[in-house]
């Protein structure tokens, strides 16, 4: 559903829809800051916890994992319960997972904790459909592009500020301050989102959110972790293959239930699938820049080829990009309104794609990098700014909320099977530095993960391309207006 210039009244009070965008756009920044929260000190996590490095690792694996089923979840949960219910339940979640891993000193409640703190990244997805619900027709674009790059933009400027925190005070700050953002996380969905009678009929699938749980969990982990245990061992085939298996036999569930999680049939129509496909592509994108460039500004110069850079400069020089996706939201809104959200995206994943093909020749200073870093950043702020969008008109008013999540999903299985993909890279081809024969990936190696990024932004752009037959016309925002609020 939307709203029009008018104010609807289902939409109590008059509060400034700019205020409520900020409102969305600031929690929804809060909680991606999440992702990259205990970058900084990773490697100090199995001393700090008392615990192995194989353990430890469960700490950034246990945030993914959460965020990956609590999106279509929640997405489905704020359709049927109204959306400010989610919004405010996510915050919460937030809340207490900080707290617990603030309070925390050992590894099983810190698991506990970053579960949580994965779990409300289902806030940002809801926060998306819900403009829908509050904005006047002419914000609606630049607010979801705005809210939809939260997910880069935190990820980019947490890393440089984790650091900063971890450097100067003790490593529960990290925590302590998350809490903080909780905390006013919590007021503002409270207090200045207004009530929406959005509200749809229906309930709940319980048995397709726990298969659904079952089949991610189970891939996501064998995909996160087979770099560590080793892509031929038993236990990683087994979950990969079981996690697939599983998913199948879930989808199989949905498409002969009533009232489905995931409603699979407007998930297969061309304009949503091929969004999906591509956003698995262009998360994949995002996630490889995240993790090659600050490795390679970080190696140390005796390779000849690195930079030298500390934890906190490289976090530094990655912020930009981050605010790169932010000051192209507006950019972003203008095109979909011009050229509609097929081409938006297609331009996107290919911008993306250009920022890593330069990067295969600008590895020879920091700036070098920076300047990679931001044409990419803005080619993923402008997919990303472009795929809630196309969802969002291309799925019916109360399925919007899932819809929104599961295309949140697509976007953190690409960003997991880069992790996996560029772990495997990095380590294939490497070489022998310092008295205690440490390897790290040559440069080479570093150059394959930019190919293999190129490429799949590309065929990212490609599957955009095909989100709808050429020719066709998009609707413009009046149009699109008509459209939904005839559906309400």
């Amino acid at each position: 559903m939307n709203t029009t210039d008018s104010a609807p009244d289902r939409v109590r009070g008059t509060r400034n829809p700019v205020i409520i965008i900020v409102a969305l756009g600031l929690s929804s920044l809060f909680v991606a800051l999440m992702q990259s929260l205990v970058i900084p000190i990773q490697l100090e996590l199995p001393e700090l916890l008392g615990t192995t490095r194989s353990n430890a690792s469960w700490v950034v694996t246990a945030t993914l994992l959460g965020a990956a089923v609590a999106m279509p979840v929640s997405g489905r949960l704020a359709d049927l319960l109204g959306k400010k219910p989610i919004l405010v339940a996510s915050a919460l979640i937030l809340l207490a997972g900080s707290l617990i891993c603030a309070l925390s000193d050992t590894l099983t409640p810190m698991l506990v904790g970053r579960v949580l703190q994965g779990l409300a990244m289902g806030y940002i997805p809801v926060a998306i459909s819900f403009v829908r619900e509050v904005a006047p027709v002419n914000m609606v674009n630049t607010a979801v592009a705005s809210i939809s790059a939260m997910l880069g933009v935190g990820g980019a400027l947490g890393l440089p500020l984790a650091a900063w925190i971890a450097e100067s005070l003790d490593w529960h700050a990290l925590f302590w301050v998350s809490l903080g953002l909780a905390a006013a996380m919590t007021l503002m969905s409270l207090l200045v989102l207004p009530h929406v009678h959005d509200a749809h009929d229906g309930r709940l699938d319980v048995v397709g959110a726990l298969g659904l749980t079952v089949g991610l969990v189970s891939f996501l982990v064998g995909v996160t972790k087979g770099n560590d245990w080793g892509w031929t061992d038993g236990v990683t085939l087994g979950l990969i293959v079981g996690g697939l298996v599983f998913l199948v036999l879930w989808g199989l569930f949905e498409l002969r239930h009533d009232d489905p999680l995931v409603d699979l049939r407007t998930m297969a129509r061309r304009p949503v699938l091929m969004t999906n496909l591509a956003a698995v592509l262009i998360g994949f994108g995002m996630m490889a820049q995240a993790i090659v460039i600050p490795q390679l500004l970080e190696t140390p110069e005796i390779t000849g080829y690195g930079l030298g850079q500390s934890i906190l400069q490289a976090g530094l020089w990655m912020a930009p990009g981050g605010l790169m996706m932010l000051v192209f939201a507006p950019v972003s809104s203008k095109m979909l309104t011009t050229i509609g959200g097929r081409r938006t995206l297609a331009l996107g994943a290919a911008v993306l794609s250009v920022g890593y093909v330069l990067a295969i020749f600008l590895t020879g200073a920091p700036w070098q990098l920076l300047i990679a870093t931001c044409i990419g950043s803005a080619g993923v702020g402008i997919g990303y700014a472009a795929m809630p969008t196309l969802i969002l008109e291309n799925v019916p008013a109360e399925e919007s909320g899932a819809g929104v999540g599961l295309n949140g999903l697509m976007r953190s299985v690409g960003t997991t099977v880069a992790g996996a993909v560029m772990a495997v890279v990095l380590t294939s081809k490497t070489m022998e530095i310092g008295p205690k024969a440490t390897e790290i990936p040559t440069l080479g190696a570093y150059q394959l993960c930019f190919v293999i990024g190129a490429v799949a932004a590309a065929i990212g752009a490609a599957l955009a391309l095909l989100v709808y037959p050429l020719g066709t016309k998009k609707m413009t925002p009046a149009e699109l207006q008509e459209k939904v609020t005839a559906e309400a």
